[in-house]
This record gives structure tokens, sequence and C-alpha cells, in this order.
């Protein structure tokens, strides 16, 4: 009890306090450079090396860590209660899950693949590989989950499941590769793709994108959702000497980079502006209400794969609800974010692609293959 007090007036979350007796390094600050050769841990529980993300930005509300798994091992068994979205950074291999008294599953990943665990189920990651390890980045809400309910016990050791998930009708196919579904969009009478599904491939060549036309650039995207999960997300992906519209919205929301080379600026509302250079397996999180623009400054596409947080949490989400409010067009920013932008691709011999038009009229719209 006098932890628990003290936990209280200190500030310190129940999750805080787990993450801290896991041993294993902490990470802080505003943005991982390269998860691939992020400093790990021996962590003892998973019976591996891991480390914990915990950025500016991710504030009590979203979980990311990190498991490298040997080369030709399979770790530890782990469960817990919420669902997880699990990234593969490096790698390739096998995952095993199943439920108490039931028969195991099992599906192959590789690099750039993404696949959700559901609350309540046994998971082993296995190295398929012999000669080098994989590395595995894992999102989930359990920071705001704890702020509820305290006591990881129930997170860790809860014996509910629901078996229907993977053992019923449809469980079959659990892991299949995630398909396209369209549903209505906005404005109304747009279609809108949705990649749908618990198994995804390779994030970093997947093309079934669609215009992303209010962020300026010529940049698409598609959005994902996990069949029976709160938990959603979405992939930008974005011409070469090209870059985005500034824009906000609220804490929580992860973001790692499958492809590209660029750098992002984030700011809150007057204040410094903090650049983050990016390319292959950086992450960072905008914090609770920063304006953040994306800059693409490499040769080839630039891709990010952003993570949400609980759509509980108002003003989390990727729309722009109050365009005047939360939303920089190009006429209205900074001179300095253009300089910027030019300087840096003249380091690299490249020039901007970006249309003069765009800097002049607030309405302007970009041209897409897919109006023609």
């Amino acid at each position: 009890m006098a932890d628990n007090v003290l936990d209280f007036w200190s500030g310190t979350t129940p999750y805080d306090h787990w993450m801290e007796k896991q041993n294993i390094p902490i990470h802080g600050g505003y943005y991982i450079e390269d998860l691939r050769t992020l400093e790990l841990g021996s962590w003892d529980a998973r019976g591996c090396n891991g480390a914990f993300l915990q950025l500016t930005g991710q504030e009590g509300v979203a979980q990311a860590y990190v498991t490298e798994v040997p080369p030709a091992k399979t770790i530890e068994p782990y469960r817990m209660a919420l669902d997880e979205v699990i990234y593969v950074v490096e790698g390739r291999g096998l995952t095993h899950i199943w439920a108490e008294g039931k028969p195991k599953k099992t599906f192959e990943w590789q690099k750039g693949s993404m696949f959700m665990i559901p609350g309540g189920y046994y998971y082993q990651l296995g190295n398929a590989q012999g000669n080098q390890p994989a590395r595995l980045l894992h999102y989930s809400y359990l920071p705001v989950a704890m702020g509820i309910l305290g006591n990881p016990d129930f997170f860790m050791n809860n014996p509910f499941v629901d078996t229907d998930t993977l053992y019923g009708n449809n469980g079959s196919d659990y892991y299949a590769q995630a398909r396209v579904v369209s549903r209505p969009g906005s404005p109304p009478g747009q279609e809108m793709n949705v990649w749908y599904g618990n198994f995804f491939p390779d994030m970093r060549s997947w093309d079934k994108l669609q215009p992303m036309r209010g962020r300026g650039a010529g940049g698409h995207a598609v959005w994902i959702r996990f069949p029976k999960s709160p938990m959603y997300s979405h992939m930008s992906v974005f011409p070469s000497k090209s870059y985005k519209k500034a824009h906000r919205h609220g804490p929580g929301v992860v973001i790692v980079i499958p492809a590209g080379e660029g750098y992002s600026v984030m700011w809150p509302e007057g204040g410094e502006k903090v650049v983050i250079p990016w390319h292959e397996a950086s992450v960072f999180v905008p914090p609770n209400r920063w304006f953040h623009q994306h800059f693409n400054v490499g040769a080839e596409p630039a891709r990010y794969l952003a993570w949400h947080a609980p759509r509980v949490i108002r003003g989390t989400g990727e729309r722009i609800e109050n365009r005047e409010a939360d939303q920089i067009e190009y006429p209205s920013e900074e001179p300095w974010i253009r300089q910027k932008f030019e300087e840096e691709l003249g380091k690299r011999g490249l020039k901007s692609i970006m249309v003069d038009e765009a800097y002049r009229d607030l309405d302007y719209q970009w041209e897409y293959k897919e109006d023609k």
C-alpha cells in the first residue's frame, strides 16, 4: 500500500512502475533513429533481449517495446489480456499462437510484416534464420489500461480468452493475408479502401493505395483495420522531393518508417521546433497537440506506418475536424519550412517537385493519376 501511495503522489503510473521492474533499457527522447541498432538488455521474464520505448508523445497512452529473437531460437510463451500489434523490423520467422488446452496455430513472417495478436492468447516467436537475430516492434494500449486497473497480474495472468476468435467458424483463416474492402468515405459518395485483416505480409511494398487529398504533396494512404479489435492504423506514402502539410492531433500515435529517407518537424503552437531525421526503422511519436510535418528528401517514395491511439481519446485521429485550427496550409507556413526543405534536397543533389501554385492558393488541388 505504501508503494501505491508513493506512486500516486510522485506521478509514477502503474505502467511506469511495472516497466521499471522489468530491468531492461527504457529509451526516451523524441525519437529512435534506428530500431535495428537500439541498445537492448536481457529480459528475464520474456527469455530474450528487449527494450522499452518511452518517447515524448506516448504520454501514458501507448506501449511500444522491442524484442529480439536469437538465431534459430524460439523465445518463451507470452500472454497479455489486450490486443497487441507487432511489426517485423528485421528478420524472418514463425509465430505459434494458441489458447489454453487448444492446438497451436502457426504462421510465418518476414521483414516488413505486421500482425495482430488477440488478447488472452499465448504466443511464441521463433527465428527461422540461423545466422542473425530477428527484431520486432510491439504496440498496445497497456499504459492507458493500467491507468484504470493498475494490477499487472490482471493483464499478464488473466485466464479469460475468447476461443471463438481463433477456433470459431472464421478462425481457420484468421492469419490469411489481409484483404482490401471498401466502405463509405468522406465526402459522401466516395468510397474508402480499408486493408482489413490480422496479417500484412510486407508494409514496404503494398501499393493498393488511394489519394490522401487533404494533406498535400500528391500523397497516398491506406487505412488499416484489425477484425474484432479496437486497434487501428494507417500507412501514408508520398513522393520523392515533396512534403506534406503540418497538422496536429492527440497523444499516443506511434510512427515507424518502413522505407524512405527524410525528416519530420514537430512543435507546440508558438514553440520551438524539433527536427526528427528518419529512415528505415526509425520511430517517433508526435506529442499531444503538437504540429508535425513530414518531408521526403530521398530519391524514392517514402512511407510511414502510424499506429493510432484508442478512439476513446478524442482528437487522436488523422481526420482534420477543424482545418483552420489543426492544419497549416502551404501558403500559411513559415518561410523557414520551405527553405530548409530545399537546402536538404540540395545537399543530396535533388530539387523540389513542389508546385509553386500550392504556395499561393489555399485551395490548390494536386493532380492524381486516379483522376485521369
